[in-house]
């Protein structure tokens, strides 16, 4: 299984999918329960789109430097076959002599141009096109458009060329050369090159693939600048025409065919958005169309996805126009003939294409329109879509969603809509909490000042209770007590006071360590039964007790008031108390005394005057 060539970096990424709207062929999924978007290798083309919109340079591809520096260290000989574009990418260099040696100081023994792989490409492309036998082609030196037919247009694999990449004829050409054990680096502007690499073995095998933003990272670590090396020129055989490569239509002119509008019989597209259509186009109509195509990706090689950022396509251009020429104005044609004579017999240029149909099953009509309904495209109007989630149409969008490559989310209309009745809702919820705060500080406000008149109240009544001359005490369940006075205090005595000066009101003692038994009983009675106990004489030492035990809290709390009967005022008050309760008592007697005979007396006076009525009526 060949490794990742595209992967995106989940902390480095900002989540703004600009990549999912970039890809072509939706090889980057989004879903609801991933933070950062994936890529699907086994539908990736190696395009590089996502690569040029990543802004947070979370996307990164196959690294081919320590690769590279592996080979390079193995101790054998190593040939590295540069990509014509590659006097576009180094502007920055005078003398395009002086990048090869920079090359050669990275350890390589031998340095070669594919533009000589090109030219023996070309003229395979030459027969082709010129021997028409009724079938017309794509011209498949372009890894990106060879992927995207394979795996997405399978139906016209066929009509892809079965020509190799000039990268392919260049390894076979260095193994011609300088052996068959000899490794090759391919260096170029190129990601997709790194997956093609892997299709090849033998004669045909790319060791490792470099691009140019690689290179410039190598000559960096390696401290190998323009200024400190000497003039070295490419090793033979040199290129011709095929120099012209990387600007889309320099392989027709390598290949001296036509591009005239009226009487050729090829078309050449490059970018990303004319390859699209294009291949749509062959697809559909190329019995009415009736011409080749020549596609390229990207805008011609020297924009590739490998070159360094923000390059100037006609700055480069301008560059390998002039590097050609310059290099062609003494150029031994013979020579060159000859050579190509010699290597092109020896040359196997039968590409590899294969079938990897990576479409997905079509959903259901039903469960498409279902989708459109939830992001809001209903009327016919509301599904030409605006692209912004990187589908041609709201219904292919749709068709996406149902098959796990996106989101809901991804629709911008249907997101701000969303984000518009979240924020509606946020807005009431907030105005509700707001009015729920409100309150809330309204009652906190009331509680705290019932909590203050609570206070006020306990401190006074506190204040009250230790004032009274009677002494109370008040347990819980446990008789610990809860609270006392300096009345009970003082009943108890010594010991009792010296355990207030430590604990203030005695709070928490535990009150059958301070009474006798037949005394705290009565506490344990009253919690336990809930009745009252009152007026009950209980002596404790020398003390006769008047006590008074009452419930508060059923079968928890208990309070008593105890009252010393010895002291002037309390027996006094308790005489006075006992007296009346006397008088009161014999006063009910004699009033109950008093209505029975009153009432015997009456009954006795009503049977005698009956007895005198009747003695009456015998007389008459």
């Amino acid at each position: 299984m060949k490794p990742p060539l595209i992967t995106i970096d989940s902390e480095k990424c900002k989540i703004c999918f600009a990549c999912v709207r970039a890809c072509p062929v939706n090889a980057i999924q989004v879903r609801s329960n991933m933070e950062a978007p994936v890529v699907i290798h086994d539908r990736c083309i190696g395009c590089g789109s996502c690569l040029q919109v990543c802004a947070p340079l979370a996307i990164e591809y196959r690294d081919g430097c320590e690769e590279t520096k592996a080979i390079l260290s193995s101790g054998e000989k190593v040939v590295a076959i540069v990509a014509p574009s590659i006097s576009g990418e180094f502007d920055d260099i005078t003398d395009y002599r002086k990048f090869v040696r920079m090359i050669r100081e990275l350890g390589f023994a031998y340095v070669n141009e594919a533009s000589f792989g090109v030219d023996m490409v070309a003229e395979q492309y030459h027969d082709l096109f010129t021997n028409f036998m009724g079938r017309y082609y794509i011209t498949a030196n372009c890894p990106p458009v060879i992927s995207l037919i394979e795996k997405f247009h399978p139906e016209i694999i066929d009509n892809l060329a079965p020509v190799i990449t000039p990268m392919i004829a260049s390894a076979q050409l260095s193994r011609q050369l300088y052996g068959n054990e000899v490794k090759v680096v391919y260096i170029g502007p190129c990601i997709g090159a790194k997956d093609e690499a892997l299709r090849y073995e033998g004669n045909s095998r790319v060791d490792a693939v470099l691009t140019f933003v690689e290179l410039r990272r190598l000559f960096n670590e390696m401290g190998i600048k323009e200024s400190t090396v000497e003039y070295s020129d490419f090793d033979p055989p040199l290129g011709y025409k095929g120099s012209l490569y990387s600007i889309s239509n320099g392989i027709l002119q390598a290949a001296n065919l036509s591009e005239d509008l009226m009487q050729g019989s090829i078309i050449t597209a490059e970018g990303k958005e004319n390859v699209l259509e294009s291949i749509r186009e062959f697809e559909s109509s190329i019995d009415f169309i009736r011409k080749h195509f020549n596609l390229f990706y990207c805008e011609g090689c020297l924009m590739g996805p490998g070159t360094s950022h923000g390059g100037k396509k006609y700055a480069r251009k301008t560059l390998v126009t002039d590097y050609a020429n310059k290099k062609l104005k003494n150029f031994d044609v013979k020579t060159w003939q000859k050579a190509c004579k010699k290597h092109v017999s020896m040359t196997d240029f039968r590409a590899v294409i294969e079938t990897d149909d990576q479409r997905l099953p079509l959903p259901s009509e039903e469960k498409t329109e279902e989708i459109l309904k939830v992001i809001g495209k209903i009327n016919t109007e509301d599904k030409l879509g605006c692209g912004a989630c990187g589908y041609e149409s709201c219904r292919d969008f749709a068709k996406a969603v149902a098959q796990g490559l996106t989101k809901t989310d991804m629709c911008i209309t249907y997101s701000l809509r969303s984000k518009h009745d979240f924020i509606k809702t946020l807005k009431l919820t907030n105005e509700k909490l707001g009015r729920t705060q409100d309150a809330l500080m309204e009652s906190e406000k009331k509680a705290r000042h019932e909590q203050q008149l609570a206070q006020e109240a306990l401190e006074r009544t506190s204040t009250m209770l230790q004032k009274l001359p009677s002494a109370i005490v008040i347990v819980d369940a446990n008789l610990k007590v809860i609270e006392s006075n300096q009345s009970f205090i003082n009943i108890l005595g010594e010991d009792a006071a010296e355990v207030n000066e430590i604990i203030p009101g005695l709070v928490g003692a535990d009150i059958k360590t301070l009474l006798p038994f037949q005394f705290y009983k009565l506490f344990s009675a009253v919690i336990s039964n809930n009745e009252n106990l009152v007026n009950k004489d209980v002596h404790l030492g020398d003390k006769l007790l008047n006590v008074s035990v009452f419930s508060i809290k059923k079968g928890k709390i208990a309070g008593a008031v105890l009252r010393d009967m010895y002291l002037p005022e309390v027996r006094k008050e308790e005489v006075i108390n006992r007296v009346t309760e006397v008088i009161d008592e014999n006063l009910d007697l004699v009033q109950k005394i008093a209505f029975l005979l009153g009432e015997g007396a009456a009954k006795t006076e009503r049977m005698l005057n009956s007895i005198i009525e009747s003695h009456k009526a015998g007389k008459k």
